[in-house]
């Protein structure tokens, strides 16, 4: 079974969304080439603080591997404190 997440990403202030823009294609195409990734966006939406996140994975292990390589990335250190709303279906 799959597992998906979806939500938003809302920075407070211009910094932090500076911070996004600025680290996000390299989280999307470090993503993108990790084994178990069927499908992964964050795209702007009409608030320049708010992203839309959707995010597919083959199986729990392939999401586990992403959040793992994730957490010590460029893109954690970047985007630490900025409010996530997320749901994820799929996982325990």
């Amino acid at each position: 079974m799959g597992v998906t997440l979806s939500g938003v990403l809302r920075c407070a202030t211009e910094a932090e969304a500076a911070r996004v823009r600025a680290a996000l294609d390299s989280h999307i195409q470090l993503t993108r080439a990790e084994a178990g990734c069927v499908s992964f966006d964050v795209t702007a939406t009409d608030d320049p603080l708010i992203w839309n996140v959707i995010e597919e994975f083959t199986d729990k292990a392939a999401f586990e591997l992403h959040q793992s390589r994730a957490a010590q990335s460029d893109w954690a250190v970047q985007t630490n404190g900025i409010e996530r709303n997320y749901q994820i279906k799929g996982y325990p």
